[in-house]
């Protein structure tokens, strides 16, 4: 096969309505949000696909009904969202152009989501692990021969400027280039040395746990005063809303608390599933840093305790990088 570029980008469309040839979906032995709504629209008719749905390692192709843009929709087999780290989500994007390849089916552009972050993943630690899962397929030959584009696409648009920048960084130009060696085998610039490790080493870097409520309000307060801050410092940072999950997902957020090198823990609107995560770091003896809006009031169960109050996003980000930063040097 000739060596040839492939386009790659990230942009704020909703995936069940943007056009591409085949739109790929992960399959975590039980529906979720987007494959939720999918597999729905698809068997609101009467048609029934769930008992056809993959098992982890393999894969499932649909045509598509009206309602549904992409003609196909793809859907890959994975662990439980509880076992469905970085290092799978790496695997995640190399499975899924190698079973494209497989189908046959004649593919010039693919779309798909980013996965992780909608259970509690490092964003750009997810979308690293999965461009360079892509990169292994591409580089291997493992794709269809026809694809020339690849849309990740994110319908949080505040997200979307971040990816685009993590992703001019690791392929400047965006494109992929077939030639192997335009990756993985010399130069030793931090690009390439991001994407040989992400997914394989992502769990072995520092992080913190961030509880904080899931709510539209709080949104800014994630986005522009604790995620950049904690990124800053040095470390993967990582959420999960306890309101959406159960089972092998609350293990694996006892699990990334218990192994946090910090929790941060946003008290306002005095949210229970926050005071039950802080509860669980203090019983597994990690330190917590306190937050709380100025206008919100500590519950009996942490008054007493230092708490950094807050008015401003810009206060917040000043208060706890000067926190971090003391916690470093402990």
């Amino acid at each position: 096969m000739s060596s040839k570029k492939i386009i790659v980008e990230v942009i704020n469309e909703d995936a069940i309505t943007y056009e591409s040839d085949v739109l790929v979906l992960k399959y975590a032995q039980h529906l979720y949000g987007l494959d939720k709504a999918i597999v729905s629209i698809i068997e609101k008719d009467g048609l029934s696909i769930q008992n056809n749905l993959p098992k982890s390692g393999s894969d499932f192709v649909i045509e598509t009904p009206e309602g549904i843009a992409p003609p196909k929709v793809i859907f890959i087999g994975t662990p439980r969202l509880g076992g469905f780290g970085y290092r799978e989500i790496r695997e995640f994007g190399r499975i899924a152009l190698l079973s494209l390849l497989k189908s046959k089916h004649p593919i010039k552009h693919i779309s798909l989501t980013i996965h992780g972050s909608g259970y509690g993943l490092d964003v750009e630690e997810a979308f690293s692990s999965q461009l360079a899962g892509i990169i292994d397929a591409i580089t291997s030959g493992q794709f269809p021969d026809g694809l020339q584009k690849i849309t990740f696409l994110e319908r949080a648009s505040r997200r979307v400027p971040v990816l685009q920048r993590l992703l001019n960084e690791l392929l400047p130009g965006g494109c992929i280039e077939t030639d192997p060696q335009s990756y993985f085998e010399g130069g030793e610039d931090s690009s390439k040395q991001m994407l040989r490790e992400a997914g394989y080493t992502s769990d072995n870097k520092p992080h913190i746990f961030v509880a904080m409520p899931f709510k539209e309000d709080m949104e800014d307060i994630w986005d522009y005063g604790i995620q950049p801050t904690v990124k800053t410092a040095g470390y993967i940072c990582e959420r999960a809303d306890l309101s959406s999950f159960t089972g092998d997902v609350m293990d694996w957020v006892r699990n990334r608390i218990k192994s946090a090198e910090i929790v941060i823990a946003d008290l306002t609107e005095s949210n229970p599933n926050v005071y039950l995560e802080v509860g669980y770091a203090w019983g597994a003896g990690i330190p917590t840093i306190l937050l709380m809006n100025s206008e919100s009031e500590l519950k009996f169960d942490v008054r007493g305790q230092r708490c950094l109050i807050y008015k401003r996003i810009k206060d917040l980000e000043k208060l706890l990088k000067k926190e971090l930063a003391g916690l470093k040097n402990v």
